[in-house]
């Protein structure tokens, strides 16, 4: 069992906390960098969660678990339009590898700025679910985080997703 799974074994909260941090600089600067807004935390909290576009990055090796990244399709276009530089109704066609690179990229982020894990960690290749009414079940016992953004006014809710 690796460190990080010892830890989380032990229920570290504190350790679940700093990894909340890690995520939530993660997601701002990928889309700061791929998208060239500034998402924001949302006041109140807790905005709807619109599965209609769900990207997700599987990570194994010492830190085993899922990265996803959830959103409405309109919302979804939008963030190909911003990072194609194309109009909306243009990069409608091109959500699917916009979420896919996002998630991709915030996987990345997160498992780098963890001290050694970076060469210990492995991404799956992206996988992006389309529909209007689905669930997404974890088998791996373990801690979840969720983070709530608002790009463009619309919510997008990161998750992570790690087995002890």
């Amino acid at each position: 069992m690796s460190t990080y799974q010892q830890s989380l074994a032990g229920n570290n909260s504190a350790l679940l906390q700093g990894w909340r941090a890690i995520l939530r600089d993660s997601v701002t600067e990928v889309f700061s960098m791929m998208v060239g807004v500034e998402i924001c935390v949302p006041q109140p909290p807790n905005p709807p969660v619109v599965r209609e576009v769900t990207g997700l990055v599987g990570l194994a090796g010492e830190l085993c678990g899922v990265l996803s990244v959830q959103c409405a399709k309109s919302c979804a276009s939008k963030i190909a339009s911003r990072m194609l530089c194309v109009p909306v109704a243009e990069a409608a066609s091109h959500m699917n590898d916009a979420i896919g690179e996002i998630c991709n990229m915030v996987a990345g982020s997160f498992k780098a700025k963890i001290d050694g894990m970076e060469d210990k960690c492995m991404l799956s290749v992206p996988t992006v679910v389309i529909g209007g009414d689905y669930q997404i079940f974890s088998l791996a016992v373990g801690e979840r985080i969720e983070l709530p953004f608002l790009f463009e006014g619309e919510s997008v809710w990161i998750g992570l997703e790690v087995r002890n």
